[in-house]
Parts: C-alpha cells; structure tokens; sequence
C-alpha cells in the first residue's frame, strides 16, 4: 500500500499537469478568440492558391446555411492553434525538465525550439508549393460545360489536412533522433528498415492527400527525405556517444 509520502509526490505532479494543460488550453482559447477577429482574413490568406488560379468572376461557394459560420470557427481554432504552439511546447518543457539532469536538458531543449520551426516549414511548403500545383491539376478537369465550384468547407479541410501532414513530416527527424539519443534505435536498424519507410512513405501520402500524383510525390518524397536526414544526424550523435563512452573507460582504466 502507499503511504502519505507516496501519493505526495504523486499528487504534485498530478497537480503540475493539471496547471500546464490548463494555460496550455487557455492559450489555445486566447488565440481562437484572437484570430476570431481577423478570420475571414486568414480565410482570405488561405484560399490565395486556390484564387490566384481561378477566374477573377468564379467564386468559392457553401451549400448549407450554417457551412460559413463553422468554415470561420474551424479557420480560427486551427490559427489559434498554431499561434498557440510556441506557449503549448514551453508548457511540455516546463513540466518535463525538472526530471531531467542538466546534461539531458541540454540535450533536449535544441530539439524542442526546432519542433515549431520545422512544423512551419513543412506547413509552408504545403502552402507554396503544393497547393499551387495540385489545385491547377484538377481545375485543368474544368470544362465549358463543367464549372469548378469549390465548397468552403471541403476546401478548409483539404488544406487544413495537409498543412498538418505536412508539418508532421517535417518533425520525423525530430522523432527519430530522440530516438537514437535516448538508444531506443540506431542508424544501422533504420539503414535496415530503408525500403520499408519508402513504401510507407508513399502508402501514407496515398491516403493523406488528394487522389492526384502530384501532392502523393510531394509529400512521400519530403518523407524519405527527413528519413535520411535523421539516419545522417543520427550518425553523429552515434560517434559522439561512442567517443564519451571510450574516454570514460580510458578514464576508469587510468584510475
């Protein structure tokens, strides 16, 4: 059975979670409230690749009554979301570095200011390059008697879908390398296991993305990418160990 010097640490930390999830939560609803104001903007700023290829008469449309108003709500929660990431990522180290050792810490905090920069850039090259070329490809099924007309609600979570799938496989190396530091992998297994992450590469962007090769490549290929990067940096973290490991044992044998 536990005793009351038990459950106290227990219950500290219970009580430090509950404190974390609860700004965390609160900066989500600060950035929904936020972005509420300026949601047909991000709407605006979002549908920009769809409307520099449309025609400047055609129009986005939305078939049911209440399909504008939950458009706008979903734009703004995935906005404040985002606006939110910095203050949710800094909760997580808050709560998780306490129990670290110093040497972990300076280990983990470089992974943890990346995760953001990494998410946005996946994002982003959703949004600049991806979009572009994938819309064009199926406006070019438009004909004079087949109109393209976008719902705004489909619309929203096709981009929003990808964005994320975007952003999530820019954190591989991220993932992967913690990984390897913590000895959980190594490079020579995900060496091994190559061929295997290039066909779950592009099975997973077949059933991400659109029906359409050219967002399918665009995002497998960035995949296989990360994969390699990380077996690359993981690489040098291996060495790194393994040079730590020899000095200590030069170190003991001295002794």
């Amino acid at each position: 059975m536990m005793g009351p010097t038990d459950t106290a640490p227990l219950l500290a930390h219970l009580t430090e979670l509950r404190n974390r999830l609860l700004i965390a939560v609160l900066a989500m609803m600060v950035g929904f409230l936020l972005c509420w104001g300026f949601s047909e903007e991000i709407f605006a700023f979002l549908t920009r690749p769809l409307k520099d290829l449309m025609g400047p008469n055609d129009k986005m449309i939305f078939t049911g009554l209440h399909e504008a108003f939950f458009t706008y709500l979903k734009v703004s929660a995935f906005a404040g979301f985002v606006l939110a990431l910095p203050v949710i990522l800094t909760q997580v180290w808050l709560f998780v570095a306490p129990g670290l050792y110093e040497s972990e810490k300076k280990s983990f905090l470089p992974f943890l200011l990346m995760t953001p920069a990494l998410f946005f850039l996946g994002a982003s090259m959703a949004y600049l390059f991806v979009f572009p070329m994938a819309f064009k490809y199926f406006l070019s099924f438009a004909t004079p008697d087949i109109a393209a007309m976008p719902s705004i609600s489909e619309y929203l979570g096709l981009i929003m879908t990808l964005m994320l799938a975007f952003g999530l496989v820019f954190e591989m190396p991220i993932a992967l390398l913690l990984l390897i530091k913590t000895g959980a992998v190594s490079t020579k297994i995900l060496v091994d296991k190559r061929k295997y992450n290039i066909v779950l590469s592009f099975v997973v962007a077949g059933i991400i993305t659109p029906p359409d090769p050219i967002s399918q490549i665009m995002l497998a290929v960035p995949m296989c990418l990360m994969y390699e990067i990380a077996i690359l940096l993981g690489r040098g973290i291996e060495r790194k160990r393994a040079l730590e490991t020899a000095s200590t044992s030069d170190q003991e044998t001295g002794e």
